[in-house]
């Protein structure tokens, strides 16, 4: 009859080599399934100082019945985990235990070995958000282990970001957080994501809310501004929204990719972010900035462009945040309210599938279902 749990005992002198003045070997013996497997505890003691499980008439001997009982209970702990994962392995005890006993590393540390492959051939502003992340989190100081990973530590991060909006949270922090969660998942580091269960708000991924109307756009093109630096922003801004270029594809804007389709101006290519085909037939405006600057677009930092708009912005008196990706939104939502077909401004703006497109800019402006009943009512 087989031993449905594996049986732990101490064995000395198993293979019978001590003698009155030569010591022998103390070992762990485990018992299971017809199976046997000795493992050392790195003890000799002489025959008189073995009795009962315990070494006695040793000098040392309450520091060895310690060491002893350390590696019983590790070896037992071993084993109760095995019995939880369902794969008894006595074989594999040692092993176990020795990778166990290696130097363990943080998550901090994890995180940061991770950034550095992340960012590899990233641009210089995806760089900085990481490193930004990093900052935070590491003073944060509230998760540095793989122990502290859990719903609640979750929950006491989230909690401490309440004075952020849901959107930016969730794309500064929680979803830096969650990424290298997944990678310590994928290393086997890790076994369950603490993200899994928590309802925590990701805000609006691309919300069409990020938008100008049309009359805000003639604003930001015809308002007066005082440095060329500004106005240099303006135009990539304009050029941006004719086009519906990300920041990341409009920082790789090449002329060379331009061809004739049709008698019309086409600039083709791929998508940085997603690997997927855009096809962008330039209108005019357009054309007319690529002249102006001779092919190449003053394209500046995300950081400084970003802060540059909001400058601009306010100068044209609006009260909105403004940003790179603000550009995008408005090019495809003016084509959309210009009665351009979903599979064509799907097309223009690289998304994977007209899904993407229908679920980002859902919402049209009000003027797009008004005139359309206008055309309908006449």
């Amino acid at each position: 009859m087989s031993i449905t749990t594996p049986q732990v005992n101490l064995v000395f002198d198993r293979k019978k080599k001590a003698s009155e003045d030569k010591e022998g070997i103390i070992e762990i013996r485990v018992s299971y399934d017809y199976k046997k497997k000795y493992i050392s505890t790195g003890i000799k003691v002489l025959p008189s100082q073995w009795k009962k499980d315990t070494v006695y008439n040793h000098p040392d001997a309450n520091n060895l019945n310690r060491i002893i009982d350390e590696k019983v209970r590790e070896v037992r702990k071993t084993i109760l985990d095995m019995i939880d994962e369902e794969n008894i392995d006595i074989m594999g005890i040692s092993e176990r235990i020795r990778k166990n006993n290696e130097p363990k590393e943080s998550f901090l540390d994890f995180c940061s070995q991770r950034a550095e492959i992340r960012k590899y051939g990233k641009s210089k502003d995806n760089q900085d958000r990481y490193d930004r992340f990093l900052r935070f989190f590491k003073t944060w100081g509230k998760i540095r282990d793989f122990e502290d990973l859990t719903p609640s530590n979750i929950i006491i991060l989230d909690k401490d970001l309440s004075s952020m909006k849901e959107n930016s949270k969730w794309h500064n922090y929680h979803r830096f957080l969650n990424s290298f969660i997944l990678d310590a998942i994928n290393e086997g580091l890790m076994k369950k994501n603490p993200y899994k269960d928590l309802g925590i708000k990701k805000g609006a991924s691309e919300g069409i809310e990020r938008y100008l109307t049309p009359e805000e756009f003639e604003r930001i093109k015809n308002v007066e501004l005082p440095m060329n630096s500004l106005r240099r922003v303006r135009d990539v801004f304009v050029f941006q929204t004719y086009t519906c270029l990300s920041y990341s594809d409009l920082r790789d804007f090449d002329v060379s990719n331009i061809q004739e389709v049709n008698g019309m101006k086409v600039y083709t290519g791929n998508r940085n972010k997603t690997g997927e085909r855009f096809t962008i037939p330039l209108l005019q405006p357009a054309l007319h900035l690529i002249y102006i600057y001779r092919g190449k677009l003053p394209v500046i930092s995300n950081v400084k462009y970003n802060y540059y708009l909001k400058i601009i912005a306010q100068a044209a008196g609006i009260d909105k945040p403004v940003s790179t990706h603000w550009a995008r939104h408005t090019g495809a939502t003016m084509l959309l309210n210009e009665g351009i077909d979903m599979q064509i401004v799907s097309k223009i703006c690289g998304h994977s599938s007209i899904r993407m497109t229908e679920k980002i800019y859902a919402k049209l402006l009000d003027e797009t279902v008004v005139n359309a009943l206008k055309k309908l009512d006449k």
